[in-house]
């Protein structure tokens, strides 16, 4: 009964010096944050795709995706800077099913959280050796986001996390853009209270320290849809929204005004394949908007090299495991669309 206490995993600050990146690879991923950050901070006017599969759940299949993705990202560097999705924990609407790479390496083994600490810490290595891609995960546990921080270039606090106290804090000391999503009810205060939060210093508890955060400029909106009353799935990427978003953070003084769209979940009622006419539907509310596009970003888009899902164990190399996304000929054809109309 009760919770027992398995064993004993080794810190943060332990597993890096287990498994330390080489000064070549720090560099790769110094030179990506101040990219990354200048287009945050208006500096450049590249536009940030976050794509990738919606888990990262076979390290070869996220291997050959983002080999792939290399060689399309050096053809429209000019106009995209693309930072691919490794989501290595993945949050349950009711606590059950495959929750990431973090508590099973293998989805058909049982869970063992040493082994995932471990194996979600190598996959990253593995894409930034071999692809020089710094890569976007989730902060699903705050506890854990430092067993990869020397690795990301960009964080997501999810629907479910973002009113959570301990998510906001941790956020506001991270070096990295931190996007956050607006809640699933989609309350955009709560959003723009999570981005006043990490933006701000705070002294707080994080894993048995005292600490002190010095606040995160690069702290933003992820507009991701959202649920209504009755369950049903709504859209918050429409202009009007935008507008919405725009006066909010006029009114908080925020530093950094920026959103992501989320082309998938609610935005497109789970409708995988909309998210390429989604994507463009931004692209013309830009063009629409001189204030509009210099506070949209970027969008994040769910794509795999095998359109849609299966079931663990079905056996289709590179196809998720968890939400439908696009394959790797929609993906393709989606990302020179979109530097076609930049």
């Amino acid at each position: 009964m009760g919770t027992t206490f398995f064993r004993k995993l080794p810190t943060p600050k332990e597993l890096k010096a287990e498994f330390p990146i080489e000064e070549s690879l720090a560099k790769i991923r110094d030179e990506r944050a101040k990219e990354i950050a200048g287009i945050f901070e208006g500096k450049s006017d590249k536009f940030l795709l976050i794509i990738g599969p919606c888990s990262a759940d076979n390290e070869d299949a996220v291997l050959d995706y983002m080999t792939r993705l290399r060689k399309v990202a050096d053809e429209v560097s000019e106009k995209i800077f693309i930072i691919p999705r490794v989501y290595t924990n993945k949050p349950r609407t009711v606590g059950l099913g495959y929750k990431g790479m973090l508590h099973q390496p293998d989805p058909e083994k049982p869970e063992d959280m040493l082994a995932g600490i471990i194996a979600i810490r190598d996959l990253h290595t593995r894409v930034l050796r071999e692809t020089g891609f710094t890569c976007a995960d989730e902060m699903l546990y705050s506890e854990n986001h430092r067993y990869l921080s020397d690795l990301l270039g960009y964080v997501a606090i999810g629907a479910r996390s973002v009113e959570d106290q301990q998510h906001r804090l941790v956020a506001s000391g991270v070096t990295i853009p931190a996007g956050m999503k607006n809640p699933t009810a989609g309350d955009l205060s709560v959003m723009m209270n999570s981005i006043i939060a990490a933006q701000a210093p705070h002294t707080f508890i994080y894993r048995g320290w005292e600490v002190q955060s010095s606040g995160n400029p690069l702290a933003h909106a992820i507009l991701r849809g959202y649920v209504d009353r009755y369950g049903r799935s709504l859209p918050n990427y429409h202009y009007e929204d935008l507008r919405m978003v725009l006066d909010a953070y006029q009114e908080k003084e925020l530093q950094n005004p920026a959103v992501i769209v989320d082309a998938n979940h609610a935005n497109s009622g789970k409708q995988y394949l909309e998210q390429s006419r989604i994507c463009k539907d931004i692209l013309h509310s830009r063009d629409h908007s001189e204030d509009i596009r210099k506070l949209v970003k970027g969008v994040m888009v769910e794509s795999y090299l095998v359109d849609g899902r299966q079931d663990i164990g079905c056996g289709t190399y590179g196809q998720s495991i968890t939400d439908p996304c696009i394959g790797w000929e929609k993906t393709e054809k989606l990302i020179h669309d979109l530097a076609d109309l930049l």
